[in-house]
């Protein structure tokens, strides 16, 4: 499989760990509460009554293999990344660290593409300034007057457009190369089954392997 390929089982490895946690994780599935309903000792004549409460999943008579299967799924996983790692390592290109890079020139570009979108312009805000001044009593009164804004940008427009367009190649270049990296590379570890396989499918399997 490739990188690409090796990323999704990975993913595929994660749900199946998760549903199998999920079963382990509620009291419910991994005990069995019974209940009795000690009738006699209110009335004699009465016969003592015993229940015992469903689990909530088709598993639960299998918790133990459950747990076995985890520890599976989990062994798979290590392995898998292992043979990502190794993938990796033969790569002309740090993906990671290039994949971070990346995500950084993306966020300089829309910043700079942010600052090229501004526009000197000027506009009169009415009322919105405040003063003080002596009225013909000698007494201090406030007022209100109009205040007229004038916004003029303080960089090179031509530049900062430059240096978007810059970025944006850049970060094209890069992810390009990391797609190519990811079809192209070889990740050696073998599939123990397919990535379209349920819970189910592969619980059984796994019990078949381990019988």
């Amino acid at each position: 499989m490739n990188l690409k390929e090796a990323f999704r089982f990975q993913n595929k490895l994660d749900a199946l760990m998760a549903e199998a946690m999920t079963i382990l994780g509620r009291d419910e599935n991994i005990t069995k509460v019974k209940k009795t309903y000690l009738r006699k000792k209110v009335m004699k004549e009465a016969v003592d009554e015993t229940t015992v409460d469903a689990p909530t999943t088709e598993y639960a008579d299998k918790i133990t293999q459950i747990a076995g299967f985890l520890l599976y799924l989990l062994e798979q996983k290590e392995s898998l990344c292992r043979a990502i790692v190794r993938a990796k390592q033969e790569q002309a290109i740090d993906m990671d660290a290039e994949a971070g890079l990346n995500k950084q020139r993306q966020q300089v570009a829309a910043l700079f593409r942010t600052m090229n979108d501004l526009r000197n312009g000027e506009i009169v805000r009415q009322n919105a300034g405040t003063g003080y001044r002596f009225n013909n009593d000698g007494e201090q009164v406030s007022y209100r007057c109009d205040v007229k804004v004038v916004t003029t940008i303080n960089f090179d427009r031509n530049v900062i457009k430059r240096y978007a367009a810059l970025m944006n190649r850049k970060s094209d270049e890069i992810s390009a190369e990391i797609d190519r990296a990811l079809i192209n590379s070889e990740v050696r570890y073998d599939q123990p089954f397919d990535v379209n396989d349920s819970f189910s499918e592969v619980f059984e399997a796994f019990l078949e392997t381990a019988a």
